[in-house]
């Protein structure tokens, strides 16, 4: 994150975290940021509209209602109309992802990057989790899922800036250089 954003993102979510502490809705105002980056995430209208400055505050606002619907908390639709009027709206996501971060802090949470060829079962992320938490000694441990097809097989585990590849490509790599040097 560049210094520029993290002036723009920090002030913005701490903000936000002060408002959800101070009404009880941590995990509230936590579904809603997730719903909202995921809204993002899958649509690059949404995320050209609030992005675009000629596009007229109000036409945004109206965009954000109707995309966020009655599902979130009046907090954070008052929350997405400051950034509007601030010209802050760009840095939703960034903002967003900084929220969580500070909400993961609170409950002593990690977040654990799971990368896998095919989608994990139930029982299979319960397994991760229960790895990384054994790891980290976090009290809980929260599955951020990507699907590599690349992967023959296994997953790779991102926990902060600690990487534990268990992904056959890994193991066959780790045996490649073991073969090659004898």
């Amino acid at each position: 994150m560049s210094t520029v954003n993290a002036e723009i993102v920090q002030p913005y979510a701490s903000a936000l975290m002060s408002v959800a502490q101070s009404n009880n809705l941590t995990e509230e105002f936590g579904q809603d940021v997730r719903a909202l980056l995921s809204l993002l995430d899958s649509s690059a209208e949404l995320r050209q509209v609030l992005g675009n400055p000629l596009i007229k505050p109000d036409v945004k606002k109206r965009v954000l209602e109707q995309v966020a619907g009655d599902g979130i908390s009046p907090f954070v639709r008052n929350f997405l109309r400051l950034l509007v009027d601030k010209g802050r709206i760009y840095f939703l996501e960034g903002i967003g992802k900084e929220y969580l971060a500070k909400l993961r802090e609170l409950n002593q949470t990690v977040l654990a990057e799971v990368t896998s060829a095919v989608p994990l079962s139930e029982a299979q992320q319960q397994t991760v989790k229960e790895k990384v938490q054994a790891m980290t000694g976090a009290s809980q441990v929260e599955l951020e899922s990507k699907l590599d097809s690349e992967l023959i097989g296994g997953v790779i585990i991102k926990v902060g800036s600690q990487v534990i590849d268990a992904s056959l490509r890994g193991q066959l790599r780790r045996l490649g250089i073991r073969l090659s040097a004898g």
